[in-house]
């Protein structure tokens, strides 16, 4: 009847008071765990938000230190580029200066070869390789010397200035990399956890492009500024080498051209004296011209100044010849006669003291043409040289360039 009454669903109070343990247990127990995981929870955020300040303010030292980097290398690539683009404009000029001085040699090689080519119209003797045909010679070697040593060295300055501008190029290109890469740190610099539009990017971790080591960073720098150093000291090798070209090449231009103008003006000296000394033998056999044509005119009038002295002599003989019989006598007078006649014959027969005075006159005219000539060979050389080469050598300035 018991059992009967019993509800089978229902627990027995051992159980219910079971059941509140276990579960005031099981609740203590999670309670716990839960305070235990909060606290947990609490040191973890703790540590979390100490760790991660303290990598962010690793980060915020690296960025820091990176900028003092970025600044420092940009720092050194902007006195570089500073340094080389100096040193470009410098050898521009220098250039300049080589393209003058080129230009400067024309015109004297020009006159030189002008002086050669007029003394070729000097005629007869005076045609001859003389000391200012060897200084003129030796003037155009001279300036198509300088003129092929200034042409290389106005390529060597191209070639420099090209060098140059290949390393301004490089550091140019450096520095607006590394201006980019500074004004990106800047900004990353200047963010904070508070700082808005800040957001989450899922692709920042993938490393893509072209990443370099930073050795490799320093390095291309590195080169950078070594080759814009090596060509600026290449620069300043170059403009002392200019310098020097140019200050000897114009001491030997003005060494050569007084050369050229000592030898003319003695030559013109010398060619003037012996037309001086030819126009003197000239006189002198205008002189003897005269001094022989009154001879020759002495000898003729003497000669025909014994035609009456003859005449007389033979009517005389003639008129005797006719006396009668033995008067037809060969006395002292026909003989005196006779021996007039034949004495009178005899010297105007005698004509070689008028024969040589007219060889000598033939003579001293043949050589008064001569002299004429030889002194016109000379006037023609003096014209050459005095008029023609000298007044075109005045024009002739020797710049320092």
């Amino acid at each position: 009847m018991a059992r009967l009454l019993q509800d089978p669903s229902k627990l027995h109070p051992s159980e219910w008071y079971t059941a509140n343990r276990m579960q005031r247990a099981t609740t203590e127990s999670q309670k716990s765990r839960s305070e235990c995981n909060i606290a947990e929870s609490w040191r973890l955020v703790d540590e979390i938000e100490k760790t991660t300040q303290k990598t962010q303010s690793d980060v915020n030292k690296k960025l820091e230190q990176r900028r003092e980097e970025i600044k420092f290398w940009k720092q050194e690539l902007d006195n570089k580029l500073e340094q080389i683009v100096h040193e470009t404009e410098i050898l521009l000029t220098f250039k300049k200066r080589l393209e003058r001085a080129l230009e400067g040699c024309k015109e004297p090689l020009v006159i030189a070869q002008k002086c050669l080519l007029y003394r070729q119209r000097r005629v007869g003797i005076d045609l001859v390789y003389d000391e200012v045909e060897r200084e003129l010679v030796k003037e155009a070697e001279v300036l198509q010397g300088i003129i092929a040593l200034l042409g290389r060295t106005l390529e060597q300055t191209n070639e420099q200035i090209r060098q140059n501008r290949s390393a301004k190029y490089n550091l140019e290109m450096d520095l607006k990399d590394k201006f980019t890469a500074l004004t990106i740190d800047d900004y990353c610099a200047s963010l904070t956890n508070e700082t808005p539009h800040i957001i989450y990017a899922d692709n920042a971790m993938k490393l893509e492009g072209n990443f370099v080591s930073p050795e490799d960073w320093i390095d291309l720098s590195n080169i950078n500024v070594e080759k814009a150093d090596k060509q600026r000291n290449n620069s300043l090798a170059l403009k002392a080498l200019i310098d020097g070209i140019l200050s000897q090449t114009a001491e030997d231009m003005r060494k050569q051209c007084e050369m050229v103008n000592t030898a003319f003006r003695n030559r013109v000296k010398e060619v003037k004296d012996a037309k001086h000394k030819l126009e003197t033998l000239l006189a002198m056999v205008m002189d003897e011209i005269a001094s022989q044509e009154k001879n020759i005119a002495a000898l003729k009038k003497a000669i025909a100044g014994k035609e009456g002295p003859v005449k007389v002599a033979q009517t005389r003989l003639e008129a005797r010849n006719h006396r009668p019989n033995v008067e037809l006598c060969y006395d002292t007078v026909h003989s005196s006669l006779m021996s007039e006649v034949q004495e009178i014959t005899k010297n105007i027969q005698r004509q070689d003291a008028l024969a040589q005075a007219q060889t000598e006159l033939k003579g001293l005219s043949r050589r008064q043409l001569s002299l004429e000539e030889e002194i016109k060979v000379k006037e023609n050389t003096v014209y050459i040289d005095e008029v023609l080469c000298m007044q075109m050598r005045e024009s002739v300035y020797i710049n320092n360039y």
